[in-house]
């Protein structure tokens, strides 16, 4: 699916983007003093030195509203009409987390959901919000990406135990038109449920419902088949991402950052290489966070603002890929808007 606006049509523009990280640093030396692995092993293989983990009691909604408090004050505002969560790791089964978030960022009675599209869940989110711009529904919207991936994770699982970290970025969503900085371009939306075990937590659901009753108790923890997902994500972030530029009307060559979901370097570099995109040109901070999936867009985007690697007026093309399997991307021109 794709969605591409007129010049002049009603659209979402970005007004402010705000991330947070819980403070407890967990090196590749602390976990590889527990697994079989080291620290050379990890790098090499994933580019990843550090990331994040949440303490015990802390959950997602806690990392949520963090960022989107600090979204909010980055776009100088204190209400929105919605609010949009992409996790996969929700505070609980049910409910869903958004509405606990909105409430306690004082947003009242105003509609609050969860998305569930794994690692491409925030450029998922950011399309929902976006529709519901363009719809009339909304003026305004906040967009939170966050994860406590440390929760769902066996620990005697070195193959992703190593990769992923806790974290949460969020975006604050204005009606505006195409044609001002910061307004989204388009999206390219895609999913194929025929590889549903290559990202996933097997038990829990309601397919092998309780606890106990699956015969494997790593069932229960988050597992992915590394090799195959790798191949997937590059050619469908690669798919997606042509797809995206060419109705927009981008040439690859004008592209000045390619943002994409921080799952591991050699799949950005790679990604970049098939789009023919120069290498320096994509933007990498999961050395120092990890793959923290539904967050992950939105803390590169700010670490590369931070660290003045995007500017007001640079092309920005961001895409990811998660499990289901689903893909999706979307580009804008960068405003000149503040990073919380």
């Amino acid at each position: 699916m794709s969605i591409t606006p007129q010049s002049e049509q009603r659209v979402a523009v970005l007004k402010g983007l705000g991330t947070y990280l819980p403070p407890r640093v967990v090196s590749n030396e602390e976990l590889s003093g527990r697994l079989e692995t080291s620290d050379e092993w990890i790098r090499t293989r994933t580019g990843i030195r550090q990331r994040h983990w949440a303490d015990q009691g802390t959950a997602t909604g806690d990392l949520a509203f963090e960022a989107g408090a600090r979204a909010l004050k980055a776009a100088g505002v204190e209400k929105v009409d919605a609010v949009v969560l992409a996790t996969t790791t929700p505070d609980h089964p049910c409910p869903a987390t958004a509405p606990a978030v909105a409430a306690r960022l004082g947003q009242g009675t105003v509609p609050a959901f969860d998305v569930s599209a794994v690692c491409a869940g925030f450029v998922y989110a950011t399309a929902a919000a976006s529709s519901l711009i363009v719809a009339g529904l909304a003026e305004r919207v906040l967009v939170i990406g966050a994860e406590t991936y440390s929760t769902i994770l066996n620990p005697e699982d070195r193959t992703t135990s190593v990769i992923f970290g806790d974290g949460a970025g969020a975006i604050v969503l204005e009606a505006g038109t195409a044609g001002e900085p910061g307004a989204l371009l388009g999206f390219d939306l895609g999913s194929d449920g025929e590889y549903p075990d290559l990202i996933s937590i097997p038990a829990g659901g309601s397919r092998q419902r309780s606890e106990g009753t699956a015969p494997d108790p790593s069932a229960y923890y988050f597992s992915m088949q590394g090799k195959q997902v790798f191949a997937h994500a590059v050619n469908r972030m690669g798919e997606s991402s042509a797809a995206l530029l060419e109705r927009i009307g981008w040439p690859t060559e004008s592209v000045d950052r390619l943002v994409g979901h921080q799952a591991n370097v050699r799949i950005l570099h790679s990604l970049a290489d098939l789009l023919g995109v120069e290498r320096e040109r994509a933007v990498v901070n999961l050395d120092r966070v990890g793959n923290t999936s539904a967050a992950s867009i939105p803390l590169a985007l700010a670490d590369a603002v931070n660290g003045g690697a995007v500017k007001p007026g640079d092309r920005v093309l961001m895409t990811a890929f998660g499990g289901g399997l689903a893909w999706g991307s979307t580009a804008l021109v960068w405003p000149d808007v503040d990073v919380v």
